[in-house]
């Protein structure tokens, strides 16, 4: 809707042709109403084809209610000023309006740069500063039990000087394996001696705990089937254990063919297992108060030149209630390796030696089967390997799980004794702790087993020296 508005004359020459807008045309208010408010818009006779607009401004028809036309000139964005043919016309926008918005613009982006550069330095420094002092309460606590360790330990101490030249400053040529609680490096000291040398994946205080733990007890039993404990050292915080070196490796990695050699034959099979039940069976029996390993698994039994079993890591053992009171077991929080783990022990967390012969138990089970303890490609129902046997073993399909290296369809004989040793194995693996033999019960039951399988005890010996020496070594 057009309303006409006041028209106005003003005195002009047109013979000078100044196109003054005020002084040629009559000037005429065009009203708008816009979100509310009333915009005036000029406008001027005749259409946009024979009118003249400023530089720089678009021209717009105006239809007037007489049914004319009129036009309206608008300065083009950036621009400003008159938009009509005028001397000066649209001009483009003051350079310092355009500055000052860049300069808001550039201002902000740098204050935020600010804030964040100084929340990440802050951040900095409190991260380092926390390590900076969890680093020395660490190195504090380690050299306090260092202390209490050189006077109550015939252990030897190592410095890390003597650690790093060892293992030719950790390469990894000389690693040997990594476990879930560290890396173990093969070592060689000046006198040419061979030694493995565990470095701890962590440097906090549990990691301290489980060497101090690990080094008490070492040293203060001694039998020939657990690893001896050469040294220690624990420089700023991080603890290293100097063990004998045990070449050819871990029994896992024989029964997995992760070696690259022949598979183990029965007989040392059955020598492998007889000798870890007696090692086991003097921790808890001949050692007062006892002593329950917790993580009894292949992985932790090393074999030496001979293929004698030693068992390692100490770090997660605890030593059991004196023989001089009665209590069954101690109370602590279940700790232990999936799949080897005493599933009462996970329910009630009382942990008595029955835990350590669930463990075991598991472990005949590999040395019967050479099957992974924890494999998803097996039915869900059978990833579990104890749980796997159980069910076989319970079936009387125990040949369901016997090793197809051990060629037992030709030897009667084996296949007695294979059958013998999943009869204890299952006995190992029953859910309640009062159900399974003690560990001097099971180094009977093999000691029996061993009898019938090789006859005589001479008739024992003389093969299991003839197995060693047929067997490969490093």
């Amino acid at each position: 809707m057009q309303i006409s508005g006041y028209l106005s004359r003003r005195s002009h020459d047109e013979d000078n042709n100044c196109r003054r807008r005020c002084d040629e045309y009559r000037r005429r208010f065009e009203p708008k109403w816009i979100l509310g408010r009333l915009k005036l818009d000029w406008w001027l006779k005749n259409s946009c084809n024979s009118a003249n607009c400023s530089e720089n401004a678009d021209c717009t028809d105006v239809k007037l209610a007489d049914g004319g036309f009129g036009h309206r000139c608008t300065c083009r964005d950036g621009f400003t000023g008159e938009a009509f043919t005028v001397p000066g016309g649209c001009r483009r926008l003051v350079a310092k309006h355009r500055g000052l918005h860049k300069l808001v613009v550039f201002g902000t982006v740098g204050v935020l740069v600010g804030v964040l550069v100084l929340a990440v330095l802050m951040f900095t420094y409190i991260f380092r500063h926390k390590r900076s002092a969890s680093l020395t309460t660490t190195s504090s606590i380690a050299n306090r039990l260092l202390c209490e360790l050189a006077g109550n330990s015939s252990v030897p101490f190592y410095t890390y000087k003597e650690i790093e030249k060892a293992t030719d400053s950790f390469s990894d040529k000389n690693k040997l394996g990594t476990g879930a609680y560290g890396t173990v490096y093969a070592g060689e000291f000046p006198n040419s001696s061979w030694v493995a040398i565990k470095r701890l994946r962590r440097k906090d205080t549990t990691s301290i705990d489980q060497v101090v733990n690990e080094i008490k007890l070492l040293s203060s039993v001694s039998h020939p089937n657990l690893v001896r404990l050469l040294g220690c050292c624990i420089a700023d915080g991080e603890p290293f254990l100097v063990y004998e070196f045990m070449p050819n490796g871990t029994l896992s990695q024989h029964l997995q063919h992760e070696r690259g050699q022949t598979p183990l034959s029965w007989p040392l099979r059955l020598a492998i297992a007889s000798q870890t039940a007696n090692a086991i069976a003097h921790l808890h029996s001949s050692v007062n108060p006892p002593i329950y390993h917790r993580d009894i698994k292949s992985s932790n039994i090393l074999l030496d030149f001979e293929f004698n079993s030693k068992i390692s890591d100490f770090g997660l053992s605890r030593v059991g209630m004196s023989t001089d009171f009665e209590a069954s077991h101690i109370s602590t929080a279940p700790q232990g390796t999936p799949g080897y783990l005493d599933p009462q022990y996970h329910q009630d967390f009382q942990l008595s030696d029955k835990s350590d012969v669930y463990s075991f138990g598991v472990v005949l089970v590999e040395i019967i089967s050479g099957f992974k303890v924890i494999d998803f490609t097996r039915p869900y129902t059978e990833v579990n390997l104890a749980s796997l046997a159980i069910d076989r073993i319970g079936r009387g399909r125990m040949v369901d799980i016997i090793d197809p290296c051990l060629k037992t369809d030709n030897d009667p004989k084996m296949f007695a004794s294979i059958h013998n040793l999943a009869e204890l194995a299952f006995s190992c693996l029953s859910f309640h702790r009062n159900m399974r033999p003690t560990m001097i019960e099971v180094t009977e039951h093999l000691q029996r087993i061993k009898l019938m399988y090789f006859g005589t005890e001479s008739r024992k010996s003389k093969n299991r020296y003839e197995e060693t020496r047929s067997s490969p070594s490093v």
